[in-house]
């Protein structure tokens, strides 16, 4: 744009020159924004800008000073760096087959060493340094970084140390953080990129209703999460930073690794990374501090009056930051700063290596130290810092600032001796091939100093909790308007869940830990009566009157609000399931979560979330409402899951069952919370609910054992004849089951016992470990599998689902007669219930029809009979199959 009148154009500056000089900073800002406010409601188009100078946020005048020893600390790092390598190296001395990564630690040491020496706290109880422990989520490929500190800390050994990657033996280091695998160790899995910081703002949001409920008092924890800024891509990393600033998240601090570098080249090699992601975060309100520049930058700033040093820094891209830290200074004197004459000026009595010792922001302890002082000052909204660091920093030519730098896995031996010379580490020519862990004498300065500094923040991290006080959970007997059956009402497992749901809120003992979680069709579940009941939590209480204020069930919203209502988002309601389900660990503070979602975006969809779970001991309740594939008949296609169960089984942790009648449903309940809450087991359930009405009868004696185990004899044969069939069904398919039972016993005189299957899953594992045992067990009696003594008298065996026939069949080896499952494999899609279970097969008819054919193959009915059940019940035998129609 032409500058028409470059006299007033300079007014201004002038003027704002002089706020800035005479009045400080905060007056400037704020008469800017006045200006701009007024100018937008004049009616002007004031362009919005996201980013700011490509410079440190924080300017050196604002700067606090470092409170500790430098010197100190920086041969601890180096000792850090040094042990953290060797520790890769040594594993993948005879070959690369265990993998590790040298370069991501070398790039984030200081933004990790600086955390770990000021600000980080451990849960302590200790008088004076009561806290309950900031959470932080170490970027997955770091993990040998932190476990060198903790060798240093005496908490781990050299022979761990060489056992990195080697998990099998019981005394091995996790390749990532797994608290599976170290549970007294890593209390987050953060690999899976994107996961990390999705669950880190979900967890921050937890603290926030623990403390608003007076569970816990999180007042003064801090939740950290660090990501790389090749992770940014993954739409988790920031697909819910808007939701952390609406909620104003302000214990949440992002601590992005902007070394330039994916796991194959430059992030933006033809942009600047450091740049999008601060309009990213500005635009969704959080407070950004960027840290591009070290300490030695400073000079130079203060010397460029006229803005060309800045210029120059804006104008390179990323790809070419990245070239300049692969060579040298004379490569960074001529490109660089050869490319200005005032640039050029500006180094002239720079010697190359005074150039080339220039550091970037993220490696600098002063400069780590202030951003991350000011985001644990910041209130009002989360803070992201975004550090500008080099992907393999001190590897030289072994991988620094290079596209291979991910993947390198050995280091020659000059590399390796100038990595030892630049961070001046113990290590003498002759020792330097056997790769040698270092540390400190006890006693020593760097030893002493490293203990103090985490005693003061209340001991080591990361470390984790295993359990917490066991709960005073509710036995069956409080689920006795469940057992008791429905006395004649038709209503649904999902009906019969909300009951439970509601009967367990209102518990003396455990009704406040309770935490109903829903992306947002609660009013589907029929869970609206909780609205007004228990509330939904938000930080900001309700600053409307709702629509349906005049209403027994109107929407509350509630700064004490139990329900945690996630919108249309199963990601962030499952990282809020986690957030809860992991308290006991996290918070010592054990909660119950319900997270109640249709089923078919369950698992498919938030599959990793679950997995991370599964890794995290996460303790819980997942309910797939309107499940089954012929169940939720009118949405088609894509709403229609018969396949969650098989999802769900992927999960060795994992508990599942489908439920037919509420009595099932009560006592799994009950016996999860016992073993999730008082026997404190590291599992969490997976529980189908269909929205189908029928009558739900009363609890039969003897039955609780088996609905655990999966399976149990719900009705005897009716038929008067010798031949017999056993037939199995779960879910609302277990009705057409007993159906199947009554034509076979009226129209063929065959007896059909009809088995209540709620967990083929559970099944499956019973009878996996019954084998696992009598193969490893040669000389004793052998055992015999759950199914097997169930199903021993080698009848043939039906069993229907509204599932695929995977989910049955799972429990094919270990029935000992002719086994036949029948499921609903293939696309959904919408008609009424009775059409879609005769399209798939799995109808009273077809299940009639495969036991008749199974007795047919044994030689106890004649073929005819199969033929004439085909005809009686209008059953095409040439139709196309549904698994791919």
């Amino acid at each position: 744009m032409t500058d028409i009148d470059p006299a007033e154009t300079q007014e201004w500056r002038d003027a704002l020159a002089a706020v800035l000089e005479f009045e400080g900073e905060e007056r400037t800002k704020f008469l800017l924004d006045q200006v701009m406010d007024e100018a937008q409601r004049l009616g002007s188009r004031v362009p919005f800008v996201a980013t700011t100078p490509y410079v440190n946020t924080i300017t050196v005048g604002d700067e606090p000073t470092h409170p500790g020893d430098r010197e100190i600390e920086h041969r601890i790092r180096s000792v850090i760096r040094w042990n953290a390598l060797a520790m890769v190296l040594r594993a993948n001395k005879e070959s690369t087959e265990l993998g590790g990564h040298l370069s991501s630690f070398q790039s984030a040491a200081t933004l990790y060493d600086v955390g770990f020496q000021h600000f980080w706290h451990a849960a302590s109880e200790e008088p004076g340094k009561e806290h309950g422990g900031d959470l932080v989520y170490v970027q997955g490929h770091l993990s040998p970084g932190i476990y060198a500190r903790a060798f240093l800390e005496g908490r781990l050994t050299e022979a761990q140390l060489d056992n990195f990657r080697q998990e099998t033996g019981g005394d091995g280091l996790s390749s990532y953080p797994h608290p599976w695998l170290m549970p007294d160790f890593w209390q987050f899995p953060t690999v899976s990129m994107g996961l990390g910081p999705l669950m880190a703002i979900y967890q921050a949001r937890f603290l926030k209703y623990l403390h608003a409920r007076c569970l816990a008092d999180t007042a003064t924890r801090k939740v950290w999460a660090f990501l790389g800024d090749g992770e940014t891509d993954e739409p988790e990393s920031l697909g819910a930073i808007s939701m952390a600033a609406r909620e104003k998240l302000d214990n949440l601090v992002f601590v992005v690794n902007c070394n330039l570098q994916r796991l194959d080249g430059p992030v933006r090699g033809n942009g600047k990374i450091i740049q999008e992601l601060e309009g990213v975060f500005r635009g969704a309100g959080w407070n950004v501090i960027k840290v591009v520049w070290g300490s030695g930058w400073d000079q130079l700033l203060a010397q460029d009056t006229s803005g060309a040093l800045k210029r120059r820094m804006m104008d390179c891209v990323d790809g070419e930051y990245q070239t300049f830290k692969s060579k040298d200074g004379a490569y960074v004197r001529e490109h660089f700063f050869g490319t200005d004459p005032e640039l050029k000026a500006l180094v002239a009595d720079w010697s190359d290596d005074e150039i080339w010792r220039l550091t970037r922001g993220g490696h600098d302890p002063q400069k780590v130290y202030a951003a991350y002082a000011a985001a644990n000052a910041h209130t009002g909204s989360p803070t992201v810092v975004l550090a500008k660091t080099v992907k393999g920093y001190g590897l030289g030519a072994a991988g620094e600032a290079q596209n291979i730098s991910h993947q390198a896995k050995k280091v020659a031996d000059p590399a390796l001796r100038a990595f030892r010379d630049r961070f001046q580490i113990p290590v003498t020519d002759e020792q330097l091939p056997d790769l040698p862990y270092v540390s400190f004498p006890e006693g020593s300065t760097e030893h002493t100093y490293l203990h103090a500094r985490r005693k003061e923040l209340g001991g080591y991290l990361p470390e984790r909790r295993r359990t917490s006080q066991a709960l005073a959970v509710p036995g069956i007997e409080a689920f006795a308007a469940q057992t008791a059956g429905s006395n004649g009402r038709a209503i649904s497992t999902t009906m019969a869940f909300v009951q439970i749901l509601t009967k367990l809120l209102r518990d003396p003992e455990v009704g406040k830990r309770v935490v109903p979680i829903v992306p947002d069709e609660a009013r589907t579940f029929g869970m609206e009566g909780l609205f007004r009941q228990v509330g939904i939590f938000s930080q900001s209480g309700q600053l409307y009157t709702p629509e349906d204020a005049d209403q027994l069930m109107f929407y509350k919203e509630d700064t004490s609000g139990q329900i945690l209502q996630e919108g249309i988002n199963e990601a962030g309601a499952m990282s809020s399931w986690i957030a809860a389900a992991t308290s006991y660990s996290s918070n010592d503070t054990a909660m119950i979560p319900f997270y109640i979602y249709y089923s078919m975006f369950g698992f498919q969809r938030i599959g990793d979330l679950a997995w991370a779970a599964g890794d995290m001991r996460a303790r819980g309740f997942l309910l797939g409402g309107t499940a089954g594939r012929t169940t939720l008949n009118g949405e088609g296609l894509q709403h229609e899951d018969g396949h969650s169960h098989l999802q769900s089984a992927l999960i060795p942790n994992c508990v599942s069952y489908d439920p037919t009648y509420a009595f099932e449903l009560a006592v799994i309940v009950a016996d999860g919370m016992r073993r999730m809450y008082v026997d404190q087991d590291d599992v969490f359930y997976y529980l189908t609910l269909m929205n189908e009405n029928y009558e739900h009868p009363p609890m039969p004696d003897g039955v609780t054992d088996g609905i655990l185990k999966g399976l149990y004899r719900l009705q005897p044969g009716k038929g008067r004849g010798k031949a017999k069939v056993n037939l199995l069904g779960s879910g609302t398919i277990l009705r057409e089951v007993l159906a199947a039972a009554d034509l076979l016993a009226s129209d063929f005189k065959i007896k059909a016992d009809v088995w209540s299957a709620p967990s083929f899953t559970e099944l499956r594992r019973d009878g996996l470990a019954t084998e696992r045992w009598n193969t490893l067990h040669p000389l004793e009696e052998a055992r015999t599998s759950y199914v097997e003594e169930c199903l021993g008298d080698r009848v043939p065996v039906v069993a229907a689902t509204d599932y695929m026939k995977s989910y049955a069949d799972q429990i094919r080896r270990f029935v000992p007669g002719r086994y036949t499952a029948l499921g609903t494999d293939g696309y959904g899609r919408s008609d009424y219930r009775r059409n879609l279970r005769r399209h798939f097969e799995v109808d009273r008819h077809h299940i009639t029809v495969t036991a008749l054919s199974s007795l047919a193959a044994d030689g106890v009915v004649s073929k005819d009979v199969v033929a004439q059940a085909i005809e009686k019940y209008g059953i095409d035998p040439d139709r196309a199959d549904p698994a791919h129609a």
